[in-house]
């Protein structure tokens, strides 16, 4: 084979090759950027999920010191559990917490209550205090469990 061929076939493939190892870094580089990314977004994630967690068992604490009515705290507990898409995997461990949120969820708070005829506000009342009374030691048996209970990382 010619000297020239040679040398033109070196002067093709190592520009060829060359950039071929360019691509190949930047594709690396690219690639473990993406995955520190997403280990960032998975950590951050995680430090939610725990901040939660810890924020329903202060709640679950605060209802056993009499620091949280009983209905505000079913109700914040509910909504941190949905916060965490744990209602369902976890209702059958908590059946009284979820059985009075399920009747309470749906009544007004705030400007909402505030905006009902006092009839209308003291039918809810009675309906709450009921469910209450009905299932107080239950929720509060259930709110010593969630005090010190935690869950796995993923669901």
């Amino acid at each position: 084979m010619p000297v020239y061929l040679l040398i033109l076939a070196a002067a093709i493939l190592i520009p060829l090759t060359a950039y071929a190892v360019y691509l190949l870094l930047k594709l690396k580089q690219q690639t473990q950027a993406k995955l520190q990314t997403e280990q960032a977004r998975q950590a951050d994630a995680q430090a939610k999920r725990q901040q939660v967690i810890e924020d329903i068992r202060y709640i679950a604490a605060a209802m056993l010191e009499d620091r949280c009515e009983l209905s505000e705290g079913v109700m914040r507990i509910g909504k941190l559990l949905e916060i965490l898409s744990l209602s369902e995997r976890v209702s059958s461990d908590y059946p009284a917490l979820f059985l009075h949120y399920q009747r309470i969820s749906s009544h007004p708070i705030m400007d909402a209550r505030k905006a009902l005829e006092k009839k209308a506000r003291m039918k809810l009342d009675l309906q709450r205090m009921k469910s209450e009374v009905e299932l107080e030691d239950a929720i509060l048996a259930e709110a010593d469990k969630l005090k010190t209970l935690s869950w796995p990382a993923s669901h």
